[in-house]
């Protein structure tokens, strides 16, 4: 099994980038926020702990997520590998997750990192939050917030997986979606293969 991981800001063009990534390379893509939206549909123990949690306005623990991603890991089993978009986020996940891996006597095999400068992250959220009719992202301040967390709590992964040598960066922009998503599946044929 090969593992790769997603990864960029808020608005790089993840979600839009990874089906076609993950047919290419005959990966499964792992949403986090998908897999926690069917474990709490399948009404699952592990859903139902999830759906306590967000119903009570709290943020669903490390361990919940990494069981969930450790179950697929588990069951999903008509892949060459997994395309982890969403985690991990801190650098403690990222830790857990070579953990899971290493009992499983795997790696993370590749960090594929869309880049995007800020100015544009504002504006693509800002354009799907009037497209999509998200609210959420609408305003300037949340959008901000989004970009200050992404820079803080996620972007110290980029030396964590430099160091450990399976980084590559591909840059989103600029360009159309199909000239961002060629330039990236590019960058995989000739970094990772």
């Amino acid at each position: 099994m090969r593992y790769f991981i997603l990864f960029g800001p808020p608005g790089a063009g993840k979600g839009t980038h990874a089906g076609a990534i993950a047919k290419k390379y005959n990966l499964r893509h792992i949403s986090t926020g998908e897999l926690l939206r069917a474990e709490i549909a399948a009404g699952t123990e592990l859903g139902l702990h999830a759906q306590s949690l967000i119903s009570a306005g709290s943020l669903v623990p490390d361990s919940v997520v990494e069981g969930m991603i450790e179950k697929a890991f588990d069951t999903i089993k008509d892949v060459d590998g997994f395309l982890l978009d969403g985690f991990p986020r801190t650098l403690g996940q990222a830790q857990d997750l070579d953990k899971i891996l290493e009992k499983r006597g795997e790696k993370v095999d590749a960090v594929i990192s869309i880049m995007i400068p800020d100015e544009v992250v504002h504006e693509r959220i800002k354009h799907r939050a009037t497209v999509e009719g998200r609210a959420d992202d609408a305003s300037d301040e949340v959008v901000s917030n989004r970009i200050k967390t992404y820079h803080n709590q996620t972007e110290p992964l980029i030396d964590y997986y430099k160091k450990a040598g399976n980084y590559h960066e591909a840059a989103g922009h600029p360009g159309t979606i199909e000239q961002n998503q060629a330039r990236i599946l590019a960058m995989i044929d000739k970094e990772i293969g």
